[in-house]
Protein backbone atom coordinates (compact mmCIF):
# COMPACT_ATOMS: atom_id res chain seq x y z
CA UNK A 1 0.00 0.00 0.00
CA UNK A 2 1.28 3.47 -0.75
CA UNK A 3 2.70 5.42 2.17
CA UNK A 4 3.10 8.81 0.49
CA UNK A 5 2.29 12.07 2.31
CA UNK A 6 -1.38 13.05 2.26
CA UNK A 7 -2.14 15.76 -0.32
CA UNK A 8 -3.66 18.93 1.05
CA UNK A 9 -7.15 19.95 -0.04
CA UNK A 10 -5.75 22.37 -2.63
CA UNK A 11 -3.72 19.56 -4.16
CA UNK A 12 -6.63 17.13 -4.33
CA UNK A 13 -8.75 16.67 -7.46
CA UNK A 14 -11.94 17.05 -5.41
CA UNK A 15 -11.13 20.69 -4.63
CA UNK A 16 -10.60 21.61 -8.27
CA UNK A 17 -13.15 23.86 -9.93
CA UNK A 18 -15.30 21.95 -12.39
CA UNK A 19 -15.76 23.48 -15.83
CA UNK A 20 -19.27 24.69 -16.54
CA UNK A 21 -22.03 26.33 -14.51
CA UNK A 22 -25.72 25.79 -13.96
CA UNK A 23 -26.39 28.49 -16.57
CA UNK A 24 -24.15 26.61 -18.98
CA UNK A 25 -26.05 23.37 -18.34
CA UNK A 26 -29.37 25.12 -18.93
CA UNK A 27 -28.04 26.45 -22.24
CA UNK A 28 -26.96 22.97 -23.35
CA UNK A 29 -30.36 21.52 -22.46
CA UNK A 30 -32.04 24.43 -24.29
CA UNK A 31 -30.06 23.65 -27.44
CA UNK A 32 -31.07 20.01 -27.34
CA UNK A 33 -34.74 20.70 -26.55
CA UNK A 34 -35.38 23.27 -29.27
CA UNK A 35 -32.83 22.42 -31.96
CA UNK A 36 -32.30 18.69 -31.50
CA UNK A 37 -29.38 16.43 -30.73
CA UNK A 38 -27.67 16.94 -34.09
CA UNK A 39 -27.49 20.70 -33.62
CA UNK A 40 -26.29 20.22 -30.05
CA UNK A 41 -23.52 17.88 -31.23
CA UNK A 42 -22.46 20.42 -33.85
CA UNK A 43 -22.40 23.39 -31.46
CA UNK A 44 -20.23 21.66 -28.86
CA UNK A 45 -17.30 21.18 -31.28
CA UNK A 46 -16.02 24.74 -30.57
CA UNK A 47 -16.43 24.06 -26.85
CA UNK A 48 -14.32 20.91 -27.15
CA UNK A 49 -11.73 22.81 -29.19
CA UNK A 50 -11.58 25.49 -26.50
CA UNK A 51 -10.73 22.87 -23.89
CA UNK A 52 -7.94 21.45 -26.03
CA UNK A 53 -6.42 24.89 -26.63
CA UNK A 54 -6.78 26.51 -23.21
CA UNK A 55 -7.07 23.66 -20.63
CA UNK A 56 -3.52 22.33 -20.69
CA UNK A 57 -3.78 19.88 -17.79
CA UNK A 58 -7.03 18.38 -19.06
CA UNK A 59 -5.60 18.17 -22.58
CA UNK A 60 -2.46 16.45 -21.34
CA UNK A 61 -4.52 14.00 -19.29
CA UNK A 62 -6.64 13.19 -22.33
CA UNK A 63 -3.64 12.70 -24.57
CA UNK A 64 -1.82 10.54 -22.03
CA UNK A 65 -4.82 8.25 -21.67
CA UNK A 66 -5.45 8.04 -25.42
CA UNK A 67 -1.78 7.28 -26.15
CA UNK A 68 -1.73 4.51 -23.54
CA UNK A 69 -4.90 3.14 -25.10
CA UNK A 70 -3.30 3.28 -28.55
CA UNK A 71 -0.28 1.34 -27.29
CA UNK A 72 -2.53 -1.28 -25.66
CA UNK A 73 -5.10 -1.56 -28.47
CA UNK A 74 -3.65 -0.13 -31.73
CA UNK A 75 -6.31 -1.97 -33.76
CA UNK A 76 -8.90 0.54 -32.54
CA UNK A 77 -7.08 3.45 -34.14
CA UNK A 78 -6.42 4.46 -37.75
CA UNK A 79 -3.33 6.32 -36.58
CA UNK A 80 -1.60 7.63 -33.48
CA UNK A 81 -4.06 9.80 -31.49
CA UNK A 82 -3.24 13.51 -31.46
CA UNK A 83 -4.91 16.84 -30.64
CA UNK A 84 -7.96 16.13 -32.80
CA UNK A 85 -8.49 12.90 -30.86
CA UNK A 86 -8.63 15.00 -27.68
CA UNK A 87 -11.21 17.28 -29.34
CA UNK A 88 -13.36 14.22 -29.98
CA UNK A 89 -12.70 13.09 -26.40
CA UNK A 90 -13.97 16.37 -24.92
CA UNK A 91 -16.90 16.34 -27.33
CA UNK A 92 -17.97 12.96 -25.93
CA UNK A 93 -17.72 14.42 -22.44
CA UNK A 94 -20.08 17.23 -23.44
CA UNK A 95 -22.46 14.64 -24.91
CA UNK A 96 -22.34 12.75 -21.61
CA UNK A 97 -23.21 15.91 -19.66
CA UNK A 98 -26.39 16.24 -21.69
CA UNK A 99 -27.12 12.54 -21.21
CA UNK A 100 -26.81 12.98 -17.45
CA UNK A 101 -29.43 15.70 -17.48
CA UNK A 102 -31.76 13.74 -19.74
CA UNK A 103 -31.39 10.66 -17.54
CA UNK A 104 -32.73 12.69 -14.62
CA UNK A 105 -35.47 14.60 -16.43
CA UNK A 106 -37.09 11.87 -18.54
CA UNK A 107 -37.63 8.15 -18.59
CA UNK A 108 -35.10 6.16 -20.57
CA UNK A 109 -36.90 3.69 -22.78
CA UNK A 110 -36.10 0.02 -22.25
CA UNK A 111 -35.34 -0.41 -25.95
CA UNK A 112 -32.55 2.19 -25.68
CA UNK A 113 -30.45 -0.27 -23.69
CA UNK A 114 -28.30 -3.07 -25.03
CA UNK A 115 -27.86 -5.34 -22.03
CA UNK A 116 -24.88 -7.63 -21.76
CA UNK A 117 -26.62 -10.34 -19.69
CA UNK A 118 -30.28 -9.84 -18.87
CA UNK A 119 -30.26 -12.76 -16.41
CA UNK A 120 -27.84 -10.86 -14.16
CA UNK A 121 -30.09 -7.78 -14.29
CA UNK A 122 -33.18 -9.83 -13.46
CA UNK A 123 -31.44 -11.52 -10.55
CA UNK A 124 -30.31 -8.15 -9.19
CA UNK A 125 -33.77 -6.61 -9.42
CA UNK A 126 -35.39 -9.60 -7.72
CA UNK A 127 -32.85 -9.61 -4.91
CA UNK A 128 -34.42 -7.86 -1.91
CA UNK A 129 -31.09 -7.41 -0.16
CA UNK A 130 -29.32 -4.08 -0.11
CA UNK A 131 -26.49 -3.74 -2.63
CA UNK A 132 -23.24 -1.80 -2.84
CA UNK A 133 -22.69 -0.72 -6.45
CA UNK A 134 -19.21 0.37 -7.48
CA UNK A 135 -19.26 2.67 -10.49
CA UNK A 136 -16.76 4.77 -12.39
CA UNK A 137 -16.22 8.07 -14.21
CA UNK A 138 -16.37 6.09 -17.43
CA UNK A 139 -19.53 6.46 -19.46
CA UNK A 140 -22.64 7.57 -17.59
CA UNK A 141 -23.78 5.89 -14.41
CA UNK A 142 -26.97 7.97 -14.46
CA UNK A 143 -28.27 5.49 -17.02
CA UNK A 144 -29.14 3.28 -14.06
CA UNK A 145 -32.23 5.47 -13.72
CA UNK A 146 -33.54 3.85 -16.88
CA UNK A 147 -33.99 0.72 -14.85
CA UNK A 148 -35.26 2.57 -11.81
CA UNK A 149 -38.32 3.63 -13.81
CA UNK A 150 -39.32 -0.02 -14.03
CA UNK A 151 -38.54 -0.87 -10.40
CA UNK A 152 -40.05 1.91 -8.33
CA UNK A 153 -39.38 0.09 -5.05
CA UNK A 154 -35.60 0.45 -5.41
CA UNK A 155 -33.95 3.40 -3.67
CA UNK A 156 -30.48 4.57 -4.68
CA UNK A 157 -28.07 6.43 -2.42
CA UNK A 158 -25.10 8.04 -4.18
CA UNK A 159 -21.90 8.79 -2.27
CA UNK A 160 -19.80 11.62 -3.70
CA UNK A 161 -16.49 13.01 -2.48
CA UNK A 162 -16.70 16.50 -3.96
CA UNK A 163 -19.21 19.32 -3.69
CA UNK A 164 -19.42 19.78 -7.48
CA UNK A 165 -20.96 16.34 -8.02
CA UNK A 166 -23.28 16.84 -5.07
CA UNK A 167 -24.43 20.19 -6.47
CA UNK A 168 -25.11 18.67 -9.88
CA UNK A 169 -27.22 15.85 -8.42
CA UNK A 170 -29.16 18.29 -6.24
CA UNK A 171 -29.88 20.44 -9.29
CA UNK A 172 -31.13 17.39 -11.16
CA UNK A 173 -33.31 16.39 -8.21
CA UNK A 174 -35.08 19.74 -8.61
CA UNK A 175 -35.65 18.86 -12.26
CA UNK A 176 -37.24 15.57 -11.21
CA UNK A 177 -38.43 15.71 -7.58
CA UNK A 178 -40.04 12.26 -7.91
CA UNK A 179 -36.65 10.62 -8.26
CA UNK A 180 -35.87 7.93 -5.68
CA UNK A 181 -32.19 8.89 -5.64
CA UNK A 182 -30.47 10.44 -2.61
CA UNK A 183 -27.02 12.03 -2.61
CA UNK A 184 -24.55 12.16 0.28
CA UNK A 185 -21.36 14.18 0.21
CA UNK A 186 -18.80 12.32 2.34
CA UNK A 187 -15.32 13.41 3.33
CA UNK A 188 -14.59 10.21 5.24
CA UNK A 189 -16.37 7.09 6.45
CA UNK A 190 -16.80 7.76 10.14
CA UNK A 191 -18.88 5.61 12.49
CA UNK A 192 -22.03 7.69 12.02
CA UNK A 193 -21.81 7.46 8.22
CA UNK A 194 -21.23 3.70 8.32
CA UNK A 195 -24.20 3.18 10.62
CA UNK A 196 -26.43 5.30 8.36
CA UNK A 197 -25.41 3.36 5.27
CA UNK A 198 -25.75 0.04 7.08
CA UNK A 199 -29.35 0.91 7.95
CA UNK A 200 -30.06 1.72 4.31
CA UNK A 201 -28.54 -1.58 3.21
CA UNK A 202 -30.61 -3.44 5.82
CA UNK A 203 -33.70 -1.70 4.39
CA UNK A 204 -32.90 -3.15 0.96
CA UNK A 205 -31.60 0.09 -0.58
CA UNK A 206 -28.64 0.46 -2.95
CA UNK A 207 -25.52 2.46 -2.23
CA UNK A 208 -23.41 3.75 -5.14
CA UNK A 209 -19.76 4.71 -4.81
CA UNK A 210 -17.10 5.51 -7.42
CA UNK A 211 -14.08 3.23 -7.41
CA UNK A 212 -11.74 5.27 -9.60
CA UNK A 213 -11.00 8.50 -7.70
CA UNK A 214 -8.36 9.04 -5.00
CA UNK A 215 -10.10 9.74 -1.66
CA UNK A 216 -9.79 12.99 0.27
CA UNK A 217 -7.55 11.20 2.77
CA UNK A 218 -4.89 10.94 0.07
CA UNK A 219 -2.57 8.35 -1.39
CA UNK A 220 -1.97 6.52 1.87
CA UNK A 221 -5.52 5.16 1.47
CA UNK A 222 -4.81 3.63 -1.94
CA UNK A 223 -3.23 0.55 -3.43
CA UNK A 224 -1.30 0.33 -6.67
CA UNK A 225 -2.94 -1.46 -9.59
CA UNK A 226 -2.04 -1.98 -13.23
CA UNK A 227 -4.20 -0.11 -15.73
CA UNK A 228 -3.28 0.02 -19.43
CA UNK A 229 0.07 -1.59 -18.50
CA UNK A 230 0.99 1.27 -16.14
CA UNK A 231 0.77 1.51 -12.35
CA UNK A 232 -1.96 3.72 -10.93
CA UNK A 233 -3.28 4.39 -7.39
CA UNK A 234 -6.84 3.27 -6.62
CA UNK A 235 -8.85 3.93 -3.44
CA UNK A 236 -9.45 1.15 -0.92
CA UNK A 237 -12.53 2.90 0.48
CA UNK A 238 -15.12 0.98 -1.58
CA UNK A 239 -13.79 -2.36 -0.34
CA UNK A 240 -13.49 -1.32 3.29
CA UNK A 241 -17.06 -0.02 3.04
CA UNK A 242 -18.19 -3.30 1.48
CA UNK A 243 -16.66 -5.22 4.37
CA UNK A 244 -18.38 -2.98 6.92
CA UNK A 245 -21.77 -3.21 5.20
CA UNK A 246 -21.49 -7.00 4.73
CA UNK A 247 -23.66 -6.91 1.61
CA UNK A 248 -23.45 -8.08 -2.01
CA UNK A 249 -21.23 -5.97 -4.24
CA UNK A 250 -21.76 -5.31 -7.95
CA UNK A 251 -19.92 -3.34 -10.61
CA UNK A 252 -22.04 -1.31 -13.05
CA UNK A 253 -21.17 0.11 -16.47
CA UNK A 254 -23.35 2.19 -18.77
CA UNK A 255 -21.94 3.98 -21.83
CA UNK A 256 -22.26 4.83 -25.50
CA UNK A 257 -20.53 1.98 -27.28
CA UNK A 258 -19.01 3.01 -30.65
CA UNK A 259 -20.24 -0.18 -32.35
CA UNK A 260 -23.85 0.26 -31.29
CA UNK A 261 -26.58 2.08 -33.17
CA UNK A 262 -26.70 5.81 -32.40
CA UNK A 263 -28.66 6.53 -29.26
CA UNK A 264 -28.19 3.04 -27.81
CA UNK A 265 -26.59 2.50 -24.42
CA UNK A 266 -24.49 -0.53 -23.54
CA UNK A 267 -25.29 -1.66 -20.00
CA UNK A 268 -23.64 -4.30 -17.85
CA UNK A 269 -23.85 -5.36 -14.23
CA UNK A 270 -20.93 -7.49 -13.03
CA UNK A 271 -21.32 -9.60 -9.87
CA UNK A 272 -18.24 -8.78 -7.77
CA UNK A 273 -18.55 -10.58 -4.42
CA UNK A 274 -21.55 -11.76 -2.42
CA UNK A 275 -19.82 -10.78 0.81
CA UNK A 276 -16.41 -9.17 1.00
CA UNK A 277 -14.18 -10.48 3.79
CA UNK A 278 -10.52 -10.53 4.73
CA UNK A 279 -8.41 -11.10 7.83
CA UNK A 280 -6.02 -8.54 9.30
CA UNK A 281 -3.00 -10.57 8.25
CA UNK A 282 -3.92 -10.58 4.55
CA UNK A 283 -5.64 -7.17 4.49
CA UNK A 284 -3.25 -5.46 2.07
CA UNK A 285 -3.09 -8.38 -0.33
CA UNK A 286 -6.87 -8.75 -0.43
CA UNK A 287 -7.50 -5.02 -0.91
CA UNK A 288 -5.01 -4.90 -3.75
CA UNK A 289 -6.66 -7.94 -5.32
CA UNK A 290 -10.15 -6.42 -5.13
CA UNK A 291 -8.90 -3.12 -6.58
CA UNK A 292 -7.15 -4.91 -9.42
CA UNK A 293 -10.28 -6.95 -10.13
CA UNK A 294 -12.26 -3.71 -10.40
CA UNK A 295 -9.77 -1.93 -12.65
CA UNK A 296 -9.42 -4.96 -14.92
CA UNK A 297 -13.18 -4.90 -15.52
CA UNK A 298 -13.00 -1.17 -16.21
CA UNK A 299 -10.07 -1.63 -18.60
CA UNK A 300 -12.05 -4.16 -20.64
CA UNK A 301 -14.67 -1.50 -21.36
CA UNK A 302 -12.16 1.32 -21.86
CA UNK A 303 -10.45 -0.69 -24.58
CA UNK A 304 -13.74 -0.81 -26.49
CA UNK A 305 -14.79 2.83 -25.98
CA UNK A 306 -11.83 5.09 -25.06
CA UNK A 307 -13.70 8.35 -25.65
CA UNK A 308 -16.02 7.43 -22.75
CA UNK A 309 -13.17 7.87 -20.23
CA UNK A 310 -13.88 11.06 -18.27
CA UNK A 311 -11.07 11.27 -15.70
CA UNK A 312 -9.40 14.43 -17.00
CA UNK A 313 -6.46 14.46 -14.61
CA UNK A 314 -3.25 12.42 -14.50
CA UNK A 315 -4.74 9.11 -13.40
CA UNK A 316 -1.28 7.55 -13.04
CA UNK A 317 0.31 10.48 -11.18
CA UNK A 318 2.71 10.04 -8.27
CA UNK A 319 2.15 12.08 -5.12
CA UNK A 320 4.59 14.82 -6.18
CA UNK A 321 3.19 15.11 -9.69
CA UNK A 322 -0.37 15.23 -8.37
CA UNK A 323 0.56 18.41 -6.55
CA UNK A 324 2.02 20.10 -9.63
CA UNK A 325 -0.70 18.78 -11.96
CA UNK A 326 -3.57 19.96 -9.84
CA UNK A 327 -2.08 23.37 -9.07
CA UNK A 328 -1.99 23.99 -12.83
CA UNK A 329 -5.55 22.71 -13.19
CA UNK A 330 -6.75 25.17 -10.55
CA UNK A 331 -5.05 28.06 -12.38
CA UNK A 332 -6.70 27.05 -15.65
CA UNK A 333 -10.13 26.76 -14.03
CA UNK A 334 -9.89 30.17 -12.37
CA UNK A 335 -8.54 31.89 -15.48
CA UNK A 336 -10.79 30.04 -17.92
Amino acid sequence: MSSSPIPTEKQHWASLQEAGTFAGLKFLFFLNKYFGRKMYSLVIYPVALYFVIFKRVSRQASQKFLLLHWQKNPEFWKGKPGCWSSVLHFKQFAEAILDKGLAWSAEIAEEDFVIDDISVIDALMQDERGQLIIGTHFGNLEYCRGFMQRYKNKVINILVYDKHSANFVQIMQKVNPDSRINVFQVDEFDVATILLLKQKIDDGEWVFIAGDRIPLAGLEHTVDVTFLDKKAPLPIGPYLLAKALACPVKLMFGYRHPQLEEGKVYFEVVPFVDKLTFARKDRQEKLQGYAQQFISSLEKHCLQAPYQWFNFYDFWASDSSIKENQKEYVKESVNG
